[in-house]
């Protein structure tokens, strides 16, 4: 009887480690791809929540008693008013493309008679009503109520545009930036989107609000469990390869 020479058995444990390599790969690979079917089933369940709140009766926008609890899981998009007088000296304009072209977001700070602030995203400009003077038929001084959607804040600014308070420029509608640059006191940490009720004049435009939510997460799970498939079939036909070159010969 012929015995295992050292070449065969270094390679019997190099077969071993290859093997147990490929199964782990294959277990991951499976767990990801079972994490982005979980994933798909979150956010259908997000989805058909938003879309609930956004056809809901509008309720109070939330005061201070409540901010810090605020999370954009179950607050982002609920429909929301809220009553008080538009500081328009101190709006902010955020750059912004929508289906009216490019332009600007006109964020105006609502006063409330409890001394908070909200930011308000009345509605969008074009660039050629930028200047408050070319629509100040929609700067009324009364107080108002507004109705629209909760947003939560946009820090930073955009992809590869930084917001600059020191020049006017932004890019992202950041509650917290943008207050400090106003100094806006007692400002919720949230934004209002308003509504497509008209201003006076016709500007800024309201209910624009795009609600998306990139859903991927089947296509992830496919590529996913598809390449743990494939490892799988190149572990199976390596340990065939393996079986049928140990078999004497004839």
């Amino acid at each position: 009887m012929r015995g295992q020479g050292p070449g065969r058995g270094r390679s019997g444990i190099a077969l071993a480690a290859f093997c147990a390599a490929g199964l782990v790969l294959v277990a991951a690979l499976a767990a990801l791809g079972t994490w982005q079917v979980q994933r798909r089933a979150w956010k259908h369940d997000l989805v058909a929540r938003v879309e609930a709140r956004i056809h809901a009766e509008p309720v109070e926008a939330p005061g201070p008693a409540t901010w810090d609890g605020l999370t954009p899981e179950a607050d982002a998009y609920r429909r929301v008013r809220a009553t008080g007088r538009l500081r328009h000296e101190s709006e902010t304009l955020v750059q912004a493309v929508t289906d009216l072209g490019a332009g600007f977001w006109v964020m105006t700070p609502l006063e409330r008679t409890d001394g908070t602030t909200l930011l308000v995203n009345r509605g969008f400009v074009p660039t050629d009503r930028r200047d408050p003077a070319t629509r100040s038929e929609g700067q009324g001084a009364g107080p108002v109520t507004l109705t629209g959607l909760l947003r939560l804040s946009e820090p930073g600014g955009a992809f590869l545009r930084t917001n600059d308070a020191g020049t006017g420029r932004w890019y992202s509608r950041d509650v917290a930036a943008i207050a400090q640059a106003r100094g806006l006191a007692r400002a919720a940490p949230y934004f209002i989107d308003a509504d497509a009720t008209p201003n006076p004049g016709g500007w800024p435009v309201g209910g624009l609000t795009i609600v998306s939510f990139p859903d991927n997460h089947l296509v992830y799970a496919i590529t996913w469990y598809v390449l743990a498939l494939m490892v799988a079939a190149a572990l199976a036909y390596t340990l065939r390869d393996a079986r049928c070159a140990g078999r004497p010969s004839h």
